[in-house]
């Protein structure tokens, strides 16, 4: 479906998916990002590229890292596994008597001396002392950021319905409301839209981990009155509505015994759940130099300020950059057919208001923090529940009183 046909659509239905906090991938997520949160606790300018893996009673912890810093590695990736849930041999993974494998070493002097000083700035020698050009890109790579109102939060429904779904169902097993659920789970909503806009739910679907001595029944009763009805909103269900709760049947084996993990590989999750393009990189244990997460954070940032100046209904903006080179390649974006501005006037802003260096990126949005664990699931944007810098509205006004409108 191209860009102007979404709007157009008399109707079609569009799917997202979100993990818990306990599957395997976001697992490793949360073990490399709080890795990447205590070394910065220690050494702001630390750089970190830290990839977890994940299999029945294993966890193997690699990577590059350069930092004034020092952490235990085995204590975090134990209390990351605890916090998460995993604490007796019969959920499938214990934090106690995990096997933990540690390789990290140090980054490339080659990589590290094009983020060091910028391309420009070494042809440049007189502009050494601008802080921002001393920072070039870490890596060549194009991210997205995108935004649209559908909800509060400026995200697409779907993604931000499954994300609800898989927090609800972690709260009520860490509260005891259902205790016989275990960490690992998934939940994926289908949404029909007429005309490019949500008008109801068309599909549920929840697989959650449990005890194997639950029967079936008592699971689809619990999940549907204390997990789907109080995420769903009234009126987007309906006697048509699908609900699928563990299709097989059964999810007993779960977590890393049930699958292996990895770092990185639910991308969609943490972005948009596929309603935008993705420039392929993941963002967990990632160090604020790598574009792959502050640049595809600083283009949330200005697709989510355009759309809440009422600028556009839908955006999306890419951005590209090259290893050592702290200006962007090029700068694109999308509205759908909804703009309410000329493309001209759209670009105009864009560049007299954000500055996408990765310098000036890490710098307006204060990216040298230990704030990334809280990150690594139940996404990256639209987060209601935690104070993130990319989140924020506050060129939204400006925005608007310069667009003429």
């Amino acid at each position: 479906m191209d860009a102007t046909t979404f709007m157009r659509a008399p109707q079609f239905f569009f799917t997202s998916e979100s993990v818990t906090e306990g599957h395997p991938d976001k697992i490793c997520d949360q073990v490399s990002d709080a890795i990447l949160d205590e070394l910065l606790a220690q050494d702001p300018m630390s750089r970190v590229a830290c990839e977890t893996a994940t299999t029945t009673g294993l966890i193997v912890v690699l990577g590059e890292v350069t930092t004034k810093g020092y952490v235990e590695v085995q204590d975090i990736v134990r209390k990351v596994v605890s916090d998460i849930g995993y604490t007796r041999g019969k959920f499938g993974f214990d934090a106690e008597t995990c096997g933990i494998i540690v390789a990290l070493h140090g980054q490339s002097p080659d990589i590290a001396q094009g983020v060091d000083v910028a391309l420009e700035v070494r042809d440049d020698q007189a502009s050494r002392e601008a802080e921002i050009e001393k920072v070039g890109a870490g890596d060549q790579g194009m991210v997205f950021g995108f935004a649209c109102n559908e909800t509060d939060e400026f995200m697409p429904l779907t993604i931000s319905l499954a994300h609800q779904l898989t927090r609800r169902l972690a709260k009520v097993r860490k509260t005891g409301e259902v205790g016989y659920l275990r960490p690992d789970g998934k939940s994926q909503v289908t949404v029909e839209y007429s005309h490019g806009k949500p008008v109801r739910v068309d599909t549920v679907l929840i697989s959650t981990q449990h005890d194997p001595n639950v029967d079936n029944e008592r699971i689809h009763k619990d999940v549907i009155e204390l997990v789907i009805k109080p995420v769903i909103p009234e009126g987007m269900l309906d006697e048509n509505t699908k609900i699928f709760i563990n299709p097989t049947g059964r999810f007993v084996t779960g977590g890393p015994m049930g699958d292996s993990g990895l770092t990185g590989r639910k991308i969609i999750v943490d972005t948009y759940g596929g309603v935008a393009r993705h420039g392929g990189g993941a963002f967990s244990g990632k160090d604020s130099t790598k574009v792959d997460r502050s640049a595809a954070y600083a283009a949330r940032y200005v697709a989510k300020n355009i759309v809440a100046a009422g600028l556009a209904e839908r955006f999306e903006l890419q951005v590209s950059y090259a290893i050592g080179v702290s200006k962007p390649l090029s700068i694109s974006f999308e509205t759908f057919g909804t703009a309410k501005v000329s493309d001209e006037k759209l670009l105009e802003l864009i560049n007299k208001h954000f500055d996408l260096r990765p310098g000036a990126i890490i710098r307006d949005l204060d990216l040298r923090r230990p704030i990334y664990r809280q990150t690594a699931a139940y996404g990256h944007f639209g987060r209601a529940d935690i104070d993130l810098p990319w989140e924020r509205t506050d060129k939204a006004e400006l925005l608007r009183a310069e667009s003429g409108l």
